[in-house]
């Protein structure tokens, strides 16, 4: 399947995908084809990368410090300009203000960094709207992301289905749908799955 592009022209949302989204192989590829694919730009930084790849390690067994590197080299020779590391200025801007969790205070520096809108995350709960409303930012969950992308670029994202599907020996439509639900992604699952379905 030949791969699907938006319109030049278009402004691409920018997502700054928090460490608890990108640790998920089908959520991350979802994201990162879907980047490919021009419906959205995705951001991260080094934090969260090394975030990523130490839950990766000590979570999943036979992922070493070669697969993480390996990971990440990937990810970052294919979207170079996709890493947007927060300085100090940034970090500044949110003195005095409290988090829910203060291991979460980097992210947000990461999102003003890279200029996104919108924060990516599993944890919604840690980034109160008050807050990110003050740098122009808004939280949103994978699922809710690509629910929304589903149903509004519908071929692409079949193209970013198939995509993963291809890339991951054995995977399958089925199993595909079983990760998604397994990632916390339920809405996304059933959505893709009426789409499987109809044929569309």
């Amino acid at each position: 399947m030949e791969r699907p592009y938006v319109a030049l022209g278009d402004t691409l949302e920018v997502y700054l995908a928090d460490a608890n989204v990108l640790y998920s192989r089908v959520l991350r590829d979802y994201l990162l084809y879907a980047m490919r694919a021009r419906l959205i730009s995705v951001t991260w930084s080094q934090g969260i990368l090394d975030e990523m790849a130490e839950h990766l390690m000590a979570n999943r067994p036979g992922f070493t410090q070669q697969s993480a590197d390996r990971l990440v080299r990937a990810m970052t020779v294919t979207f170079p300009r996709a890493q947007r590391d927060p300085g100090p200025g940034h970090f500044a801007l949110l003195d005095g203000i409290g988090l829910p969790d203060e291991d979460d205070r980097h992210v947000i520096a990461a999102a003003i960094a890279a200029q996104a809108s919108f924060i990516c995350t599993h944890n919604a709960g840690d980034f109160p709207p008050d807050v990110l409303a003050q740098f122009g930012l808004a939280v949103v969950t994978p699922d809710e992301l690509l629910t929304r992308l589903i149903r509004k670029h519908k071929p692409s994202m079949l193209w970013v289905h198939r995509t993963h599907v291809a890339s991951l020996a054995g995977a399958t439509d089925d199993t595909t749908i079983a990760a998604l639900r397994k990632a916390d992604a339920p809405l996304t699952a059933d959505l893709l799955a009426q789409v499987l379905a109809s044929g569309e």
